[in-house]
């Protein structure tokens, strides 16, 4: 009975597109529709959301070009989502499901609960990579409820505790000789750095004094002015700096800044936000050294680099390493589980194949942990790498990101900053 109550909802749903004109016949009739919600204008997130799209996009001429799904072609549905207000996540993702979607495909949210809830009643399939504990606590909240909802990455309370992994690897591994044991967090206000930095601080805490807590910086979003930050810096002289801040163009202007007055012999780390490309654009250079990290980013192995080239060759100028794959990932996880099933409109089967589903995309292995509905992390869940999504670790080096770690996905040897 639940399945015929959604798949009506979605009839009734395109029949009420198609009186406002939302969708022509022949897309609704024939097409399977993926609905993008992508923030194109704001203050924050465009970058992230326009390399999903190109993704998203990118998968979609693939497929089809191959036969589709179904024998139907795929399309993609595209909103610009206003992500700052619950209303702005509301009405985007509702014109989305009216308008006839199949299937919802979005790189992140700020607000997480309002697009679930938004999405939930419908039983629509909707894959994210909000990287968000809110998320897992929705859901483990009311797995019922957000069955169909997907978070493709793992939480972000791994970018603190494999951070701490990664500087002892670096030091076990003989590439890196701390001039101390002290780690210095800069950390912005919002829940998703703070959490980043608290899971951090626990796991510091974890290591029986090989590392310790130099000291906790604050920062406001937008910051003015990064020089009160980087005089805090050279104050404690700490061996590692995590700057755990996610905008690309303020952490572009902090490694401007910084070049002028670094602290020597330390490393330097820049939480996710380089993955954007408007860092090595912005950044012209100042970059070179720094480290960042994504608990999910494209790989550089045969399939990985294989799909940089295509997506270059398609979208020429600085490449996003995150959310590029992650887009494309995502439209060959839903066309997976289309074929499996049979029936794009059967919402709970769709959702049961994704739920069960092992994929290896260029962003990693994809498989679902049943108690959070979210992915896999190597080597912070798992110590095979095809179970998981790896957790990377770049470095700007000649004005371009190279993989340094995990050690089985490293393209080039951690290389002494310029400031050392």
């Amino acid at each position: 009975m639940v399945d015929i109550t959604r798949r009506t909802y979605a009839k009734i749903a395109i029949a009420a597109s198609l009186t406002l004109g939302l969708a022509t016949a022949p897309a609704a009739a024939e097409n399977i529709v993926i609905g993008v919600p992508a923030a194109q204008s704001g203050p924050v997130g465009v970058a992230d959301h326009q390399d999903w799209t190109n993704g998203v996009q990118m998968a979609i001429e693939e497929i089809n070009a191959d036969g589709g799904v179904l024998g139907r072609q795929l399309e993609a549905k595209i909103i610009d989502l206003d992500m700052l207000s619950p209303e702005g996540n509301v009405a985007g993702f509702q014109s989305l499901i009216e308008g006839g979607s199949h299937a919802l495909a979005s790189a992140f949210t700020i607000i997480p609960p309002p697009a679930m809830d938004a999405a939930a009643p419908s039983g629509i399939p909707y894959v994210h990579g909000n990287t968000s504990s809110l998320n897992v606590d929705l859901y483990q909240g009311d797995k019922e409820k957000y069955r169909n909802i997907f978070q493709l990455d793992v939480p972000e309370i791994y970018y603190g505790t494999g951070f701490v992994r990664f500087l002892q690897d670096m030091v076990s591994s003989g590439q890196w000789t701390p001039k101390n044991n002290k780690v210095h967090i800069v950390q912005g206000q919002i829940s998703y750095t703070q959490l980043i930095s608290q899971a951090t601080q626990d796991q510091i805490a974890k290591t029986n004094g090989a590392w310790e807590v130099g000291a906790v910086t604050d920062i406001q979003f937008p910051v003015q002015d990064w020089a009160p930050v980087i005089r805090a810096l050279q104050d404690t002289d700490a061996a590692a700096i995590m700057i755990d801040h996610w905008v690309a163009a303020e952490l572009a202007a902090f490694a401007q800044q910084y070049a002028f007055d670094p602290v020597p012999g330390s490393i330097v780390y820049l939480q996710y936000g380089p993955s954007q490309p408007e860092f090595l654009d912005l950044a012209q250079g100042a970059g070179e050294g720094m480290v960042w990290g994504t608990v999910y980013g494209v790989y550089a192995d045969e399939m990985g680099a294989a799909f940089r080239e295509r997506y270059r060759a398609k979208f020429p100028g600085t490449m996003g390493m995150v959310y590029t794959g992650g887009g494309y990932d995502a439209v060959h996880i839903l066309a997976k589980a289309w074929e499996e099933v049979g029936d794009p409109d059967n919402f709970d089967a769709v959702g049961d194949a994704i739920r069960n589903t092992e994929y290896r995309g260029v962003n990693g292995f994809y498989r679902f942990d049943p108690e959070t509905n979210s992915g896999i992390s190597y080597p912070n869940m798992t110590d095979t790498l095809e179970e998981g999504q790896a957790h990377l670790f770049f470095q700007v080096q000649n004005n371009e990101h190279r993989i340094i770690a995990p050690a089985a996905l490293a393209e080039v040897p951690f290389a002494a900053p310029p400031w050392w």
